[in-house]
């Protein structure tokens, strides 16, 4: 898994959050290291994959993922 790509670790990360967040820290370890290998400094997701669309999900989310080192934005 210390080769995944940025995109890779987010699809791993949505396919997560369809599974009650099965795997979910373990994925954002490989988004964060994949970050930081492909010089990215900001992880974009599409708002309409997301279990809670709207905007306190997106909050929650960034919260969670700001604890854990990862900057989240939405497309």
């Amino acid at each position: 898994m210390s080769d995944i790509t940025v995109s890779a670790a987010i699809e791993a990360i949505y396919a997560s959050i369809r599974n009650d967040n099965e795997e979910l820290d373990l994925h954002m370890a490989a988004l964060k290291s994949a970050m930081a290998r492909e010089g990215v400094s900001e992880a974009v997701f599409e708002t309409s994959k997301l279990a809670q669309p709207n905007r306190q999900g997106r909050k929650l989310m960034q919260a969670y993922f700001k604890k854990k080192g990862i900057a989240v934005s939405f497309a």
